[in-house]
């Protein structure tokens, strides 16, 4: 790793935690991540010539707390502003260094006020330490565009008087479930991107890991973040074998499962393991669950399908939902054949949830396939592939449309 790599990594392993700081102790979250945003410009161009300070963190918060003392001094704000700067001199001086709030942020920038898209996006920004058009990227949406969904985000967040710090009992366990839900979305983007030329975005679910990985060392007795955590694992973990040398995406029967990632297996089975039994359960845990069994079979002939279905049941007894049944209805096919998935497939039909999702017409499509009905299984491969924003995907279902060409 270059020096320069090694010091964005820092960068971005610091910034939520000195941004969390200084809104702890200011508030006025706009004023506060425009500072540290200077603080990390600063950081770049010093340490790479005058090497990583001794401690990198309080140089970051010392640095930060400067910029909003020198913008609070200016001229248009100095009569309003003179009590507060001088305030901020003095917490600079004598305040010890915070602990990482980096758990807080995330709970504040997922508040229930904001949309899902602006929660993402926040969540990204604030804490992920994505440049505003790396975001804009990723949604294949323009820089101001994204720039603006970001400051009304801001905007919204201070409108609705959100305070830094961890949410009242009361609220706890739903806020945790909008914060986990976020992190599950940054994943899912990053790991099946929802449109563009690319098949998968290794800094979002990157991230996304890391992330999760905060959450569940912060909460080491919250089931369902070690439930997401293990999950991410044991899904990243194939992420090499999910497309072949052309780019082209490789279905998870036809992986080459030599090149899964054993390390993140591991640590995925052993996290699920240690975590099932031990609490409630969630959704997060029983899909963990589901993806270790895929995992751990060593080929797709050994995939233990009526387990999967098991957990499947139990899912959708406990926390039913559209892709529930979706990825139901192909356990249901493989264990007790494809009409029967079909069956349960054909529950989704008249779901308004699932009218433009291109998975149902996929899934249909491969369950047509292996019932023996190409010329149907072809059209709803073909309907997919045109309901898809993903080129990746528009390539492999229009490639299985074309094997089923009649001769």
């Amino acid at each position: 790793m270059s020096p320069d790599r090694s010091i964005d990594d820092l960068l971005r392993e610091l910034a939520p935690q000195v941004l969390g700081t200084l809104i702890r102790r200011h508030g006025q979250f706009d004023a506060c991540e425009d500072a540290v945003q200077e603080a990390l410009l600063a950081a770049s161009q010093q340490w790479v010539d005058d090497g990583i300070p001794d401690s990198p963190k309080s140089w970051l918060i010392a640095v930060a707390n400067r910029r909003l003392v020198d913008e609070w001094r200016s001229e248009s704000a100095r009569r309003r502003r003179e009590e507060t700067a001088g305030n901020l001199e003095l917490a600079t001086q004598s305040q010890p260094q915070q602990e990482d709030d980096t758990l807080m942020l995330l709970f504040l920038c997922s508040h229930p006020a904001l949309s899902v898209p602006s929660q993402l996006a926040l969540t990204l920004r604030a804490v992920g330490g994505l440049t505003t058009g790396e975001i804009a990227k990723a949604f294949l949406v323009p820089e101001a565009t994204m720039a603006q969904r970001i400051s009304r985000a801001k905007k919204t967040i201070k409108t609705a008087g959100a305070q830094f710090a961890m949410p009242p009992d009361a609220e706890r366990a739903e806020r945790l479930r909008v914060v986990l839900h976020v992190l599950y979305l940054v994943f899912n983007e990053g790991y099946t991107t929802s449109s563009g030329e690319v098949a998968h975005r290794t800094d979002l679910t990157s991230e996304a890991i890391r992330l999760v990985r905060i959450a569940a060392a912060a909460m080491p007795d919250e089931g369902e973040v070690a439930g997401l955590l293990a999950l991410m694992l044991l899904t990243d973990a194939r992420r090499a074998a999910r497309s072949d040398s052309d780019g082209f995406l490789v279905p998870l029967d036809e992986q080459d499962r030599g090149l899964w990632n054993s390390d993140q297996i591991d640590e995925g089975v052993a996290i699920i393991t240690a975590t099932l039994g031990k609490g409630p359960v969630g959704p997060y845990q029983m899909q963990a669950a589901i993806a270790a069994v895929h995992d751990e079979a060593r080929t797709a002939k050994d995939t233990d399908w009526a387990q999967i279905l098991a957990l499947y049941d139990v899912i959708d007894s406990r926390w039913p939902s559209p892709v529930v049944t979706l990825n139901r209805a192909v356990a249901v096919a493989m264990v007790n054949g494809p009409r029967a998935g079909l069956a349960v497939l054909g529950t989704l039909d008249d779901d308004d949830r699932m009218a433009h999702n291109h998975r149902l017409e996929a899934v249909r499509a491969h369950l047509l396939e292996l019932a023996g009905e190409p010329v149907p299984a072809r059209e709803s491969y073909l309907r997919a592939a045109r309901m898809t924003a993903s080129i990746p995907e528009q390539r492999y279902l229009s490639l299985r449309a074309a094997k089923l060409r009649p001769r």
